[in-house]
């Protein structure tokens, strides 16, 4: 087994982690088995040292969680959290660890999040942001191919460090991209409005240049999924329909189910709502089916979990949004670009269902 499946049995135990009630329980079935995909022996303490102890100036006996020994020297300091822990409150109770240690990396997990540091900004002292982050359950094919890097049988600290930087630099680069596409920030607007602009760039012009670059980023990022996604996302789709036909609601049972015909622009608005909301879950768990009066999209494929409706065959077109008690309101659209207005509400609507 490669490492990505290892990765994905770890990242399905994770769907009962409502189970796991203490740090220790969260150690034994998450943060164990991840050290374990990476080649190291938990169970050798030559190897994996739990409770390592690390003296912090006048404070003697203090202790991490897990070191990773290589050649009889720590390599790797693991901090373990409940995997109900923020990290963020979290990260300096490593970096004091890392301080004394002759450590090159610093691992701070709470089971589900893996964040790894280094010393690339100044010697002997763990720079404050990671240079790899991830989450378990959405984790990507690059950031699998970087932890391949820790890999016991792959191990080279100087090869680590050389390309940790550019990876520390991106993920930066990445969050401030995000940042700009989502709230752009007025030198961010100012940049292309004076290229568009014939005149000054005023206050007023400014403040209309900003709901201008908000609409271009949206009908951009939707020309490019269309584009590039729509086939590959349609098939991917079309199987998740035939898996899960046994499973159709009984609402729609009462429709003659051969008279549906699932439509490209049904597909293209459920692309849109599936990119909306994989900005706060796993995309595989946005599914839809499809009936003769709607299309329905659902979180889970359950249909207790409705995220919206899509009513698109008609004169007009709408989007059928839910409230807290499953009441639906149809909210007229012009394009399937005017999905992207909702996108507030298709969120907070997950966030419902995630409570």
């Amino acid at each position: 087994m490669d490492l990505k499946d290892q990765l994905k049995l770890i990242a399905d135990r994770t769907k009962h982690k409502d189970n796991i009630q203490t740090e220790e329980a969260t150690k034994n079935a998450f943060i164990m088995p991840f050290l374990q995909s990476l080649g190291y022996d938990v169970f050798n303490p030559l190897e994996v040292v739990p409770e390592f102890v690390a003296d912090i100036g006048i404070k003697k006996g203090e202790k991490i969680d897990y070191a990773i020994f290589k050649d009889g020297n720590p390599t790797i300091l693991v901090e373990c959290k409940d995997w109900r822990q923020n990290l963020n409150v979290h990260d300096g109770q490593l970096l004091r660890y890392f301080h004394v240690s002759k450590a090159k990396f610093g691992l701070l997990t709470n089971g589900i999040v893996y964040r790894f540091y280094s010393d690339l900004v100044m010697p002997n002292k763990m720079d404050e942001k990671p240079f790899l982050e991830f989450n378990i359950t959405e984790i990507k094919d690059n950031q699998i191919e970087e932890l391949k890097k820790f890999h016991k049988a792959n191990f080279d600290a100087e090869s680590i460090v050389n390309t940790a930087s550019e990876m520390k630099f991106m993920n930066e680069l990445k969050h401030l991209l995000n940042k700009e596409l989502t709230e752009p920030t007025p030198e961010f607007v100012k940049h292309f409005a004076k290229q568009v602009y014939p005149s000054v760039v005023t206050a007023r012009v400014l403040e209309q240049f900003t709901e201008l670059t908000k609409k271009s980023i949206q009908h951009y990022i939707s020309d490019l999924i269309t584009d590039r996604l729509k086939t590959a996302l349609s098939k991917e789709d079309e199987k998740s329909k035939i898996e899960n036909s046994s499973e159709i609601s009984a609402e729609q049972n009462l429709e003659d189910i051969s008279k549906v015909n699932t439509t490209a622009e049904e597909l293209e608005g459920f692309l849109i709502v599936k990119t909306i909301l994989r900005q706060n879950i796993p995309a595989t768990r946005v599914t839809y089916r499809d009936a003769q009066s709607y299309f329905a999209i659902f979180l889970d494929d359950n249909n207790r979990k409705a995220v919206c409706r899509l009513y698109l065959n008609g004169g007009k077109k709408f989007i059928g949004l839910f409230d807290e008690n499953k009441k639906e309101t149809k909210n007229e659209i012009e394009t399937l670009d005017d999905i992207f207005k909702y996108s507030t509400e298709l969120l907070k609507t997950i966030e419902m269902y995630e409570k």
